[in-house]
């Protein structure tokens, strides 16, 4: 990689305008960069996530994950280029399987909570689900591979199931909505 990153300040953003990885610029507020940025988002909170105390397997495919985010994001970034494809979408629903298959069946709507780790992997969640909403979005003015949109929406479903997960290994269960909960007005 060299000295790709020697300059991070080099004010070529500061009329608006940022360059993708094809070497062309685009306004910051495009839509591919609002999907640039919430890919961007949602790996950062899933640096968070590994912040917490996590079974190791579940830490090295978080690990994994955050490097596919990257990928996604290098996707995004050049218009027409792929890097995500279909096995990263099969792995994703192989650990789903996995994980699901631990947990009881639910009955009830869940809360966003449990413990601090589950309550960061719905936050990851929410922001997945961002991430998918804009490169729908996008997809609908510019042609975009369905590997990183099935990917994301996955992603979510992953990282909900995995917040049902951290609540047993933190030795909790899930957060039930009440429906006949009595609510002040």
């Amino acid at each position: 990689m060299g000295n790709r990153l020697s300059k991070i300040a080099t004010r070529t953003g500061d009329a608006g305008t940022t360059g993708l990885g094809d070497g062309s610029r685009i306004d910051k507020d495009a839509v591919r960069i609002q999907a640039l940025g919430d890919v961007d988002e949602l790996n950062s909170h899933i640096g968070l996530l590994l912040c917490e105390i996590l079974p190791d397997a579940l830490r090295e495919e978080l690990l994994t994950i955050q490097h596919d985010l990257f990928d996604l994001g290098g996707e995004l970034c050049i218009p027409g280029y792929v890097l995500i494809h279909e096995a990263h979408v099969i792995r994703l629903d192989t650990l789903l399987a996995k994980y699901n298959a631990e947990l009881p069946p639910l009955k009830e709507f869940i809360l966003p909570g449990g413990s601090r780790a589950a309550a960061q992997a719905h936050i990851c969640r929410t922001i997945c689900r961002r991430a998918e909403r804009t490169m729908i979005t996008l997809g609908k003015t510019e042609t975009l591979n369905a590997a990183p949109r099935q990917y994301v929406n996955r992603l979510s479903d992953l990282l909900f199931v995995l917040a049902r997960v951290l609540n047993r290994f933190a030795g909790g269960t899930d957060v039930l909505w009440e429906k006949e909960r009595p609510r002040e007005m």
